[in-house]
Protein backbone atom coordinates (compact mmCIF):
# COMPACT_ATOMS: atom_id res chain seq x y z
CA UNK A 1 0.00 0.00 0.00
CA UNK A 2 1.56 3.23 -1.11
CA UNK A 3 1.57 6.22 1.11
CA UNK A 4 0.20 9.49 -0.20
CA UNK A 5 2.65 12.18 -1.03
CA UNK A 6 2.96 14.69 1.80
CA UNK A 7 2.73 18.24 0.62
CA UNK A 8 4.99 20.40 2.78
CA UNK A 9 3.16 23.29 4.28
CA UNK A 10 4.35 26.75 3.37
CA UNK A 11 6.59 28.25 6.04
CA UNK A 12 4.87 30.78 8.26
CA UNK A 13 5.88 34.23 7.30
CA UNK A 14 7.14 36.26 10.26
CA UNK A 15 5.36 39.50 10.55
CA UNK A 16 7.79 42.35 10.17
CA UNK A 17 8.11 44.54 13.21
CA UNK A 18 7.28 48.17 12.88
CA UNK A 19 9.94 50.83 13.22
CA UNK A 20 8.41 51.83 16.55
CA UNK A 21 8.64 48.23 17.84
CA UNK A 22 12.28 47.95 16.77
CA UNK A 23 13.02 51.25 18.42
CA UNK A 24 11.44 50.19 21.72
CA UNK A 25 13.25 46.87 21.66
CA UNK A 26 16.59 48.62 21.19
CA UNK A 27 15.84 51.07 24.00
CA UNK A 28 14.83 48.21 26.27
CA UNK A 29 18.06 46.33 25.61
CA UNK A 30 20.16 49.42 26.30
CA UNK A 31 18.32 50.19 29.54
CA UNK A 32 18.53 46.58 30.76
CA UNK A 33 22.27 46.55 30.03
CA UNK A 34 22.79 49.84 31.85
CA UNK A 35 20.88 48.59 34.90
CA UNK A 36 22.97 45.40 34.94
CA UNK A 37 26.25 47.33 34.78
CA UNK A 38 25.24 49.89 37.43
CA UNK A 39 24.35 47.02 39.74
CA UNK A 40 27.69 45.29 39.09
CA UNK A 41 30.04 48.29 39.10
CA UNK A 42 28.10 51.22 40.50
CA UNK A 43 27.24 54.51 38.86
CA UNK A 44 30.83 55.73 39.11
CA UNK A 45 32.07 52.67 37.21
CA UNK A 46 29.50 52.89 34.43
CA UNK A 47 31.01 53.32 30.97
CA UNK A 48 28.50 54.09 28.26
CA UNK A 49 30.61 52.37 25.58
CA UNK A 50 30.38 49.15 27.55
CA UNK A 51 26.60 49.49 27.78
CA UNK A 52 26.38 49.31 23.99
CA UNK A 53 28.53 46.16 23.97
CA UNK A 54 26.46 44.40 26.64
CA UNK A 55 23.22 45.45 24.92
CA UNK A 56 24.47 44.15 21.57
CA UNK A 57 23.86 47.43 19.76
CA UNK A 58 26.14 49.81 17.95
CA UNK A 59 27.62 52.78 19.75
CA UNK A 60 25.80 55.02 17.27
CA UNK A 61 22.45 53.41 18.08
CA UNK A 62 22.99 53.96 21.78
CA UNK A 63 23.96 57.60 21.32
CA UNK A 64 20.92 58.11 19.12
CA UNK A 65 18.65 57.08 22.00
CA UNK A 66 20.73 58.46 24.88
CA UNK A 67 23.26 61.10 23.81
CA UNK A 68 24.70 61.59 27.31
CA UNK A 69 25.49 59.44 30.34
CA UNK A 70 23.09 61.54 32.42
CA UNK A 71 20.19 60.87 30.04
CA UNK A 72 21.01 57.16 30.01
CA UNK A 73 21.17 56.90 33.81
CA UNK A 74 17.93 58.80 34.39
CA UNK A 75 16.13 56.72 31.75
CA UNK A 76 17.51 53.53 33.31
CA UNK A 77 16.15 54.46 36.71
CA UNK A 78 12.76 55.35 35.23
CA UNK A 79 12.78 51.97 33.47
CA UNK A 80 13.48 49.92 36.61
CA UNK A 81 11.00 51.92 38.72
CA UNK A 82 8.25 51.56 36.14
CA UNK A 83 8.65 47.79 36.32
CA UNK A 84 7.67 47.64 39.99
CA UNK A 85 5.39 50.64 40.53
CA UNK A 86 2.30 49.23 38.89
CA UNK A 87 2.74 45.86 40.58
CA UNK A 88 2.71 47.53 44.01
CA UNK A 89 -0.26 49.73 43.17
CA UNK A 90 -2.32 46.77 41.96
CA UNK A 91 -1.49 44.90 45.16
CA UNK A 92 -2.66 47.78 47.32
CA UNK A 93 -5.87 48.22 45.36
CA UNK A 94 -6.86 44.55 45.54
CA UNK A 95 -5.49 43.60 48.94
CA UNK A 96 -7.17 40.92 51.03
CA UNK A 97 -6.40 39.63 54.51
CA UNK A 98 -3.93 41.38 56.80
CA UNK A 99 -3.17 44.71 55.12
CA UNK A 100 -0.04 45.34 57.18
CA UNK A 101 1.31 41.92 56.27
CA UNK A 102 0.88 42.80 52.60
CA UNK A 103 2.52 46.22 53.16
CA UNK A 104 5.57 44.63 54.78
CA UNK A 105 5.83 42.06 51.98
CA UNK A 106 5.54 44.71 49.28
CA UNK A 107 8.05 47.04 50.97
CA UNK A 108 10.55 44.24 51.44
CA UNK A 109 10.18 43.16 47.83
CA UNK A 110 10.97 46.69 46.63
CA UNK A 111 13.56 47.95 49.12
CA UNK A 112 15.49 44.66 49.12
CA UNK A 113 15.49 44.61 45.31
CA UNK A 114 18.16 45.55 42.81
CA UNK A 115 15.95 48.45 41.71
CA UNK A 116 16.33 50.21 45.04
CA UNK A 117 20.06 49.47 45.29
CA UNK A 118 20.59 51.00 41.85
CA UNK A 119 18.69 54.14 42.89
CA UNK A 120 20.66 54.48 46.15
CA UNK A 121 23.97 54.07 44.35
CA UNK A 122 23.08 56.73 41.80
CA UNK A 123 21.93 59.21 44.45
CA UNK A 124 25.07 58.74 46.56
CA UNK A 125 27.48 58.70 43.61
CA UNK A 126 25.90 61.75 41.99
CA UNK A 127 25.83 63.84 45.17
CA UNK A 128 28.22 66.35 43.59
CA UNK A 129 26.05 66.63 40.48
CA UNK A 130 22.84 68.39 41.59
CA UNK A 131 21.20 68.07 38.17
CA UNK A 132 21.19 64.29 38.03
CA UNK A 133 20.71 63.90 41.79
CA UNK A 134 17.55 66.02 41.70
CA UNK A 135 16.21 64.09 38.71
CA UNK A 136 16.80 60.81 40.51
CA UNK A 137 15.04 62.05 43.64
CA UNK A 138 12.10 63.30 41.56
CA UNK A 139 11.83 59.91 39.86
CA UNK A 140 11.93 58.16 43.22
CA UNK A 141 9.05 60.31 44.48
CA UNK A 142 7.04 59.70 41.30
CA UNK A 143 7.55 55.96 41.65
CA UNK A 144 6.85 55.50 45.36
CA UNK A 145 4.44 58.23 46.49
CA UNK A 146 1.50 56.84 44.46
CA UNK A 147 2.23 53.41 45.96
CA UNK A 148 2.23 54.82 49.49
CA UNK A 149 -1.01 56.65 48.78
CA UNK A 150 -2.60 53.41 47.60
CA UNK A 151 -1.52 51.60 50.78
CA UNK A 152 -2.84 54.44 52.94
CA UNK A 153 -6.15 54.08 51.16
CA UNK A 154 -6.18 50.34 51.87
CA UNK A 155 -5.60 50.99 55.58
CA UNK A 156 -8.35 53.59 55.74
CA UNK A 157 -10.67 51.15 53.96
CA UNK A 158 -9.82 48.63 56.69
CA UNK A 159 -11.06 51.07 59.33
CA UNK A 160 -8.02 53.07 60.42
CA UNK A 161 -8.31 56.84 60.79
CA UNK A 162 -6.32 58.61 58.08
CA UNK A 163 -3.75 60.06 60.49
CA UNK A 164 -3.03 56.72 62.17
CA UNK A 165 -2.89 54.97 58.80
CA UNK A 166 -0.32 57.49 57.55
CA UNK A 167 1.83 57.25 60.69
CA UNK A 168 1.88 53.45 60.90
CA UNK A 169 2.60 53.17 57.17
CA UNK A 170 5.49 55.65 57.43
CA UNK A 171 6.95 53.83 60.43
CA UNK A 172 6.71 50.48 58.63
CA UNK A 173 8.49 51.82 55.54
CA UNK A 174 11.19 53.45 57.69
CA UNK A 175 11.81 50.14 59.44
CA UNK A 176 12.09 48.21 56.18
CA UNK A 177 14.45 50.79 54.63
CA UNK A 178 16.56 50.78 57.78
CA UNK A 179 16.80 46.99 57.65
CA UNK A 180 18.12 47.23 54.09
CA UNK A 181 20.93 49.58 55.15
CA UNK A 182 21.74 47.46 58.22
CA UNK A 183 22.06 44.40 55.99
CA UNK A 184 25.04 46.00 54.23
CA UNK A 185 27.26 45.21 57.23
CA UNK A 186 25.15 42.77 59.28
CA UNK A 187 23.16 40.34 57.17
CA UNK A 188 21.27 38.29 59.76
CA UNK A 189 18.04 36.91 58.24
CA UNK A 190 16.87 35.16 61.42
CA UNK A 191 17.20 38.30 63.51
CA UNK A 192 15.47 40.30 60.78
CA UNK A 193 12.48 37.94 60.75
CA UNK A 194 12.22 38.17 64.55
CA UNK A 195 12.26 41.97 64.40
CA UNK A 196 9.54 42.07 61.74
CA UNK A 197 7.41 39.69 63.79
CA UNK A 198 7.84 41.95 66.82
CA UNK A 199 6.78 44.94 64.69
CA UNK A 200 3.69 43.09 63.48
CA UNK A 201 2.70 42.39 67.07
CA UNK A 202 3.30 46.00 68.11
CA UNK A 203 1.05 47.17 65.26
CA UNK A 204 -1.72 44.81 66.33
CA UNK A 205 -1.50 45.90 69.96
CA UNK A 206 -1.54 49.58 69.00
CA UNK A 207 -4.55 49.16 66.74
CA UNK A 208 -6.41 47.09 69.32
CA UNK A 209 -5.86 49.85 71.89
CA UNK A 210 -6.64 52.84 69.65
CA UNK A 211 -8.90 51.55 66.86
CA UNK A 212 -10.71 48.47 68.20
CA UNK A 213 -13.37 48.66 65.47
CA UNK A 214 -10.94 48.26 62.56
CA UNK A 215 -11.22 45.34 60.15
CA UNK A 216 -7.57 44.41 60.63
CA UNK A 217 -6.75 41.06 62.30
CA UNK A 218 -6.52 41.36 66.10
CA UNK A 219 -3.43 40.73 68.17
CA UNK A 220 -2.59 37.06 68.76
Amino acid sequence: MSTPDLIPSAPLRRQRRTQSERREETRGRILAAAAQLILQRGYAGLRTAEVATVAGVSRGAQLHHFPTKQELVVATLRHVFDEVREVSRRRAQSVSGDVFERIIEDAREFFFSNHFLIAVDIVLSASTDPAIRNQVLDLSREARLPVEEAWRGALVEAGLPANIAAQLLALTLHIVRGAVIRRLWDDNPRQLEALFEMWREMIRLYIAAHVPCSKLPPSH
